[in-house]
């Protein structure tokens, strides 16, 4: 059926192809002149300028309300990963010399809890 050149499909489906064949051929030739290339590098450029003149405006807005800026805490991040760093090498001499003392047995005892209850008295004696 669709071999007839009365087929809407194929009718749509060859019409498509040339407006794609034509669209590209045009692409190709705007894309290659010196003009096209020109207006893309303004248009980059003010781009750029756009983008560093919203992120002063920003920067300063976050001043102004008392607020960090994105810098302020990827640099606020960067410490606190150092200082969580600091103190797992800590607690892992910690564990070390803890456990070096629990293997050497050199007499020396973990503290004892206080000892509050009293033994019976030698008389035997009960409540008076």
């Amino acid at each position: 059926m669709s071999d007839k050149p009365t087929d809407p499909v194929q009718v749509w489906h060859t019409m498509l192809a040339e407006m794609e064949k034509g669209f590209n051929a045009m692409a190709n030739q705007v894309m290659g002149s010196e003009q096209f290339s020109k207006v893309t590098h303004q248009l980059t450029g003010a781009s750029v300028g756009a983008q560093k003149t919203v992120g002063d405006l920003m920067e300063r807005y976050l001043v102004s309300m008392n607020l960090p800026s994105r810098a302020q805490m990827v640099s606020m991040g960067e410490r606190l990963q150092s200082i969580e760093s600091q103190l797992n090498e800590i607690r892992a001499l910690l564990n070390r010399v803890h456990a070096d003392v629990a293997s050497q047995g050199n007499g020396i005892a973990p503290p004892r809890p206080p000892r509050t209850k009293q033994p019976p008295s030698a008389s035997g004696g009960g409540t008076p």
